[in-house]
């Protein structure tokens, strides 16, 4: 864990990456509550993830399950393995 105040020099990259649309909208949603841009979201809670640490405090997890409610997101991690494409055929 790094707690010196110095300044660290990073290198970004631009990426294509896909995701569930209502996910996203959530996932924004929550950068602009935390003023933070898209990319720098999407760094923050993997950093925390990586440390095996919550992201978000109490009043953040609220807004997250309003901006949830809003979009209408109403599965969970456990839920991530049942996705598929709209565009796919299930099986059977």
């Amino acid at each position: 864990m790094t707690t010196s105040k110095k300044k660290i020099q990073i290198d970004r990259v631009q990426t294509g990456i896909r995701i569930e649309k209502k996910i996203l909208k959530v996932l924004k949603g929550v950068a602009d509550y935390k003023d933070l841009t898209l990319g720098q979201m999407l760094e923050l809670i993997l950093l925390h993830a990586f440390e095996n640490r919550p992201c978000f405090s109490k009043e953040g997890y609220e807004a997250i399950n309003s901006l949830k409610k809003i979009h209408d997101v109403h599965y969970n991690a456990h839920d991530y393995l049942k996705f598929i494409e709209s565009n796919e055929k299930t099986g059977g």
